[in-house]
């Protein structure tokens, strides 16, 4: 099996692992090991020999064949193939999971496990119904660093994949590794890969028959994330990682950010031998309903420890997206006090827990949270904020926070600030990793929630850190301020079948001026979005968003109020999500329950359709919906809408119509 080199330009290291590993496993007699998930959906066949290999079979199908996986050490010491298994343990569980801050109130786990132990690592297969996953795990005697990982994923034909490529940087593939994180997807065969882009996750292969496997990982703590590539126009993908920085200098937006300007010949470095490697993460779904439902990467992070009760996520009444745009008040809008006062008292009246004070607050080119502007004073503002049941959140980009985090979070929280936005961070290195973890751990510590923005995708310290309640990496709809060519009305009815599967998105929707396929533009100082005021009502339902933004103005929404209270109503964590219906790219249909509270949420893409469903058999038949729907002419005004009142039908089904980039959206209490 031909290798990739996985730390770009390392091919000569690869050549001479590939030689080295088979000298190595020339007297090792090969030996295959299975493994099933509990209802016996997947299966994992894994084989050692002169290399370790697994193969994941769906229904007696192949759907990834002789993967080969490894991992190897400066000194040159490889995990994965060339020696005997010493020891094979098994294990199968099956329990319910309380959860902290998510979008169910419990989360089934039901598995079984499989170790091999070698002499210095170990690899754990897992296999679920609803997924297979792997990781290494190390036991080694004291400091060592990992110089490069091969992380392949063989598929057996030439499928369509949905990729969401790295855009920015793009002059190389080492540059790549400072991005964003945020992009729509390319619908394209495996073959078709764009040899001038890395991928990051999460990115999903459409196999035979409706079967898809999304590719991921999770509890990614101390390793840089994994980016996949295709070298050969063939049928698989390897994994990609960051090497280490070696020399990061402070630059880039606002000198917030950290550029790395030189890297390590290693990818990840370690004081202790004792180390678990992220899970390596395959979900597989017969159909997209059940792919948008999975709780994989949730159950695969590390579980929290301490007491988390503190948290507490709602929404945040935002300014950055409508730029400061007030009207019919006596004061100039813009970042000051009084300004902020408009939002608080805004909020306050309409039960949104949060304002958030976005980029301009500190004085600008500093880099230093304790120099704030003249004309902002957040002790003033949270003093303000907490008489009318509001808290403060503040934003901070990565090289300010990065700095002193103590300093910071002590100061702030004895202010009554609730949590900072944490931005630019655009790296998933292993030490941009270690800064996750600190700035999580510090931040809980003076109870302050984080919301982390410029970031990579989830992958389980939500778990871990139930305080992370929020991620960006995600193409949202921030971007209508400036994308003359982003579809985003598609993107939004994919991304809940490849990005939300990986955890919360701060995702920032609520848009008051809404616009069809032809009259879009993008404003940066006014902006719009692209589909109907239902879509973006609906989102608040549809999308995982525990700390949930309203992008518009507050003066927009008190023109609004009808929609302005039903999205101040939505709560932002759920006892119970079901996934009613959807196909990738085409529609989504999800309901969720709180307390005795249902909303049932639909988002289409530009083509009309009627839309047929059974609803949740919990939800009482004799009660009423509170329902708006597109209105008649919303393919002509987008923000045309009709709000009615109507039973719950008396045998559960209920035919929703959507107009071209459409949403539907009911409250059933």
């Amino acid at each position: 099996m031909k290798r990739i080199p996985l730390s770009v330009g390392a091919l000569a290291s690869s050549l001479l692992l590939l030689f080295g590993l088979s000298a190595q496993g020339a007297a090792v007699k090969t030996k295959n090991y299975e493994l099933s998930s509990p209802g016996e959906r997947n299966s994992i066949s894994v084989s050692v020999g002169e290399n370790l290999t697994y193969s994941v079979l769906h229904g007696g199908t192949f759907l990834l064949k002789d993967n080969e996986i490894s991992m190897t050490l400066s000194d040159g010491t490889v995990y994965g193939g060339g020696e005997g298994v010493r020891k094979v343990s098994r294990r199968s569980v099956n329990e319910t999971l309380p959860t902290v801050i998510y979008k169910k109130k419990e989360v089934k786990d039901n598995f079984n496990e499989m170790t091999l132990s070698f002499k210095r690592y170990s690899v754990i297969f897992r296999a679920y119904d609803d997924g297979v996953a792997y990781r290494f795990v190390s036991n080694e005697k004291g400091a060592f660093q990992v110089k490069d990982e091969v992380a392949q994923f063989n598929f057996p034909a030439d499928f369509q994949m949905y990729v969401p490529y790295v855009t920015q940087n793009t002059e190389t593939l080492d540059s790549q590794f400072f991005n964003s994180f945020e992009n729509t997807y390319t619908h394209t065969a495996l073959s078709k890969w764009n040899k001038d882009r890395l991928a990051f996750l999460p990115l999903v292969v459409e196999e035979n028959d409706g079967v898809k496997v999304l590719i991921t990982e999770s509890d990614l703590l101390d390793y840089p994330g994994m980016y996949l590539y295709n070298w050969d126009s063939d049928t698989s993908l390897h994994g990609v990682f960051a090497p280490y920085p070696k020399d990061v200098q402070q630059g880039g937006h606002n000198m917030l950010q950290g550029l790395v300007k030189t890297r390590e010949d290693f990818i990840a470095k370690y004081d202790s031998g004792v180390v678990s490697f992220p899970w390596r993460t395959m979900i597989i779904s017969d159909n997209d309903k059940d792919l948008a439902s999975s709780d994989m990467v949730w159950r695969l992070g590390r579980p929290s420890e301490g007491d988390f009760s503190w948290v507490r996520p709602g929404k945040v009444a935002w300014d950055w997206w409508n730029d400061w745009n007030i009207y019919g008040v006596d004061f100039r809008a813009g970042i000051n006090n009084d300004t902020y006062k408009y939002y608080i008292d805004f909020a306050s009246k309409n039960g949104i827990e949060y304002v958030i004070l976005d980029e301009g607050w500190a004085v600008n080119m500093k880099a230093d949270l304790m120099q704030v502007i003249d004309e902002i004073d957040v002790q003033e503002l949270c003093s303000y904020a907490e008489k009318r049941g509001v808290g403060i959140i503040l934003w901070a980009g990565y090289w300010a926070f990065n700095r002193d985090i103590e300093g910071v979070c002590k100061h702030y929280s004895k202010m009554g600030v609730k949590g900072f936005k944490i931005d630019f961070m655009d790296r998933d290195d292993q030490q941009i990793l270690d800064f996750y973890v600190r700035a999580a751990s510090i931040a809980a510590k003076y109870h302050m929630m984080v919301d982390f923005h410029g970031a990579f995708k989830p992958a389980g310290i939500h778990r871990t850190y139930p305080n992370v309640i929020n991620f960006e990496g995600v193409h949202g709809l921030e971007n209508m301020k400036w994308s003359r060519d982003a579809d985003q009305v598609t993107y939004d009815v994919t991304l809940p079948f490849i990005r939300c599967v990986a955890g919360p998105m701060d995702y920032t929707q609520g848009a008051m001026r809404n616009a069809t396929r032809g009259n879009y533009h993008p404003v940066n100082s006014e902006a719009m979005s692209q589909g109907t005021r239902v879509h973006q009502l609906a989102e608040y339902v549809i999308f995982d968003s525990p700390l949930n933004m309203l992008c518009d103005s507050p003066s927009n929404y008190l023109q609004e109020p009808e929609c302005t209270r039903f999205i101040a109503e939505i709560p932002t964590t759920w006892d119970e999500t079901l996934v009613l219906d959807g196909q990738m790219a085409k529609y989504i249909v999800t309901a969720r329950r709180k307390g005795d509270t249902w909303y049932v949420g639909a988002l289409g893409n530009w083509d009309a359709r009627d839309i047929t469903i059974n609803l949740p058999s919990a939800i009482s038949r004799n009660l009423n919906m509170e329902v708006f729907r597109d209105g008649v002419n919303a393919d002509r005004v987008a923000r045309d809408y009709r709000k009615e009142t109507l039973p719950v039908p008396s045998d559960g089904k209920l035919t929703i119509h959507l107009a071209p980039g459409g949403g539907w959206v009911a409250k059933i209490k």
